[in-house]
């Protein structure tokens, strides 16, 4: 958490549902200047979530407010916001510069161009800026929304999957962009079901998991939690019964089963576990051919914080 007595976001109890779906349920959370990361599966309400903080959705149940205002039918606060969409919402007959100049008309802003030209390098556009959006590829398309999220220097940014699309090298600038912001003062919120992408990004990480609030804290806190969760591995060797009775007797093993031709291993420690795994067989002079862990999608470890 940041040293900042106040937080830039508070949402207390939000839920939406869409008829009988319930997109996001009891969703309570705060967020201060730095990176927040919201990190969940396709499909968890992240874009829900973010729709209601950007002002676009009326919560359904609940509140939200952002710098000590409700968010919802509060167009002077959106001034304040900057918001950089999942789902394409730019003209490709539109030129990247007409698309940021643009929005920098729309907010308001005092010196259009310059503004718009400030906003396009620093996303690195300048050369495309001139062309239109519907030649851009999808990284650049990316970018040049980056670019009209910034134009109005908004202090807090809501970032809804924005590094689909980019190259190694573009994902590195927007990362560095938005930490640059952050270190500023700025709040951002972004959202991602790509662990990597939070690990590298936010210090703070939210875990969504089917509309519900799964986890909070910090991301070494969670990266642990998720780590030291149990484990389930198949295992494949030249002597599966007698790896097997191995590795029954090790503290950390809760469970062996035979299945398909192979041992179903179930461990409560990651770390332990591989550590003992090819001492143990070469202990016993047994050939591993395989090792795999059989649970170790997102998913699954989203469902564990949610039913732990």
């Amino acid at each position: 958490m940041s040293g900042a007595s106040q937080p830039t976001i508070v949402a207390r109890n939000v839920s939406r549902w869409f008829g009988n779906v319930v997109a996001v349920n009891d969703v309570s959370f705060e967020a201060y200047p730095g990176i927040t990361g919201l990190l969940g599966p396709n499909g968890a309400g992240k874009t829900t979530l973010l729709h209601m903080l950007a002002g676009f959705l009326r919560p359904s149940a609940g509140t939200i407010t952002i710098l000590g205002e409700p968010v919802w039918q509060n167009p002077r606060l959106y001034r304040r916001i900057g918001i950089v969409p999942e789902r394409e919402s730019v003209y490709p007959f539109l030129t990247g510069w007409e698309f940021v100049r643009a929005s920098a008309a729309l907010f308001g802003v005092e010196d259009v161009e310059e503004r718009s030209q400030r906003a396009i390098q620093l996303v690195g556009m300048e050369q495309a800026a001139r062309r239109p959006i519907g030649t851009y590829s999808k990284g650049m398309r990316q970018r040049i929304k980056v670019a009209a999220a910034l134009v109005h220097d908004p202090e807090v940014l809501i970032l809804d999957e924005p590094f689909n699309g980019t190259d190694p090298r573009q994902r590195l600038q927007l990362m560095e962009l938005f930490r640059s912001m952050a270190a500023a003062g700025r709040t951002i919120v972004v959202s991602s079901h790509i662990l990597e992408e939070v690990e590298r990004l936010a210090d703070r990480v939210l875990v969504i998991y089917a509309g519900r609030l799964a986890a909070a804290g910090e991301f070494r806190a969670l990266r642990r939690m998720m780590t030291d969760r149990p484990h389930t591995f198949t295992v494949r060797s030249s002597d599966d019964r007698a790896l097997a009775a191995a590795l029954i007797l090790q503290p950390f093993v809760r469970g062996v089963e035979f299945a398909d031709g192979c041992l179903e291993v179930r461990t409560t420690e990651f770390g332990a576990f591989t550590r003992a795994l090819p001492r143990l067989a070469r202990e016993r002079r047994i050939r591993l051919t395989e090792v795999r862990p059989a649970d170790e999608t997102l998913e699954s470890v989203f469902a564990y914080l949610v039913n732990r």
